[in-house]
């Protein structure tokens, strides 16, 4: 059967690569909108109603905006704004983020797709805190950089004109990104980590980093027992996430932001010295593939009963 399908902003950057990734199934009909009706509410509202999913890349206040227009009770819908992240009557759209994840999204109606950010620290930290390696009132600190295409269009256009900005440029100095409460709800955390994004002058790509002081833990455990936790955690098969060996290494490739562009894997990497009891945890994927597009097609997948692998690639 053809699941009937309609994105709701296809013209942004996370809506164009859903719109890319689809074009070629046979299992999926594109609903369109005309261009010059986008902002027309009925419109919106008879493509929304005639779908079978709707997957949302607007604004938070349009996306709401959306939900409210679908009068019947049969269209599902994948949220990739931050509108619905932790609102209790969606289900977070991270499959890998707990056993029983992959389920809840498959019978939910409603999916709130993750941020790209939140899903390194999330996949780092969650599975120590149920572990018990580390409580949940650790004051965790999290730096990220990303590609440039995490800023939408505007920015795009911006880095990819003749002016070049900086090589690196942190932002969110406030300490009050918009992605920090789903961080907070979904890791397991008490508190909000501290947080400090930046942007890379390239399109694509992301790593995420959170440095651990093991030494003010009542016990410390080893680098091993850090490892061995996220291996648990995520078996080999289950999903994207994967876990990099656990090696002392001064420096490697693999920690490329692009390294993984144009697929949905997530790699997980742990970096300790025992002796100093010190450790890094560091998640490499894709802030426009797991982190964004094709989060949302694998949770499309898994709403439409059919192998949450399909379409994507795993390397």
């Amino acid at each position: 059967m053809t699941a009937r399908v309609f994105i709701d902003g296809e013209a942004g950057t996370t809506g164009l690569q859903i719109r890319e990734r689809l074009a070629c199934r046979r299992d999926v009909e594109l609903l369109s909108i005309d261009p010059s009706k986008r902002k027309d509410l009925d419109a919106r509202a008879e493509l929304l109603n005639a779908a079978d999913i709707a997957i949302l890349c607007l604004p938070d206040a349009a996306a709401v905006e959306s939900v409210s227009l679908i009068k019947n009770t049969t269209t599902k819908v994948i949220d990739a704004s931050t509108a619905h992240r932790v609102d209790p009557n969606w289900v977070y759209g991270f499959a890998e983020m707990a056993s029983d994840q992959e389920a809840a999204i498959a019978g939910g109606r409603f999916v709130a797709n993750p941020g790209c950010y939140p899903q390194g620290l999330i996949a780092c930290v969650r599975p120590l805190i149920a572990a018990g390696l580390l409580p949940a009132d650790y004051p965790v600190v999290m730096n990220a950089i990303s590609g440039y295409s995490g800023g939408g269009r505007q920015m795009m256009e911006t880095y990819e004109a003749e002016y070049h900005p900086a090589p690196y440029m942190p932002y969110g100095l406030t300490f009050n990104h918009k992605h920090l409460p789903e961080m907070q709800h979904y890791s397991g955390l008490k508190g909000a980590p501290l947080f400090q994004p930046a942007v890379g002058n390239y399109a694509q790509g992301m790593v995420t980093s959170v440095p651990l002081q093991l030494s003010t833990l009542p016990r410390i455990p080893k680098a091993a027992e850090l490892h061995a936790a996220l291996a648990d955690y995520y078996p080999s098969g289950r999903g994207f996430v994967e876990v990099a060996p656990l090696e002392h290494l001064d420096k490697t490739p693999e920690l490329d932001p692009e390294t993984y562009n144009g697929t949905n894997i997530m790699r997980l990497h742990v970096f300790a010295n025992d002796d100093k009891a010190q450790a890094l945890l560091m998640a490499v994927y894709d802030n426009l593939g797991k982190g964004a597009s094709g989060a949302a097609i694998q949770n499309l997948n898994l709403m439409l009963g059919i192998d949450q692998k399909q379409g994507l690639s795993a390397g």
